[in-house]
């Protein structure tokens, strides 16, 4: 057996840790989508959800928890190319910025009618 290709997998997994890292060590909305993440796993289990929608929850989380992380790499990029001011990198920042909003608004729209409605019939005698 090559141990190259192992070694360099064992590698990836470790940059990518190292990127988790520094998201939660220095992105304030990073810390907002986690906790965000945490009461609709707790609102999920405490609601009895089912696999499939409990499913359906979690990649919902993820494409917001990734869509963020995309954001802060191409914010460093745009400083790294674009230090001073520039109206591009600006445009750049702000639609990746964007990009986070629609997916995090879609999130919650999945998460109101995944849960939405089992909410509902515990809150409404």
């Amino acid at each position: 057996m090559n141990v190259r290709p192992l070694t360099r997998i064992v590698r990836s997994f470790r940059f990518a840790g190292e990127g988790v890292t520094y998201l939660l060590r220095t992105q304030p909305n990073f810390w907002v989508h986690c906790l965000a993440a945490a009461v609709v796993i707790v609102f999920a289990m405490a609601l009895g959800a089912p696999a499939a929608e409990a499913g359906v929850l979690i990649l919902a989380i993820g494409l917001v928890l990734a869509c963020e992380a995309f954001n802060s790499a191409i914010e460093a990029v745009v400083d790294l190319a674009s230090p001073d001011y520039d109206p591009l990198a600006k445009i750049a920042k702000d639609t990746a910025a964007a990009a986070v909003l629609l997916v995090a608004f879609a999130a919650a729209m999945v998460g109101l009618l995944v849960l939405g409605p089992r909410l509902l019939v515990r809150l409404v005698p």
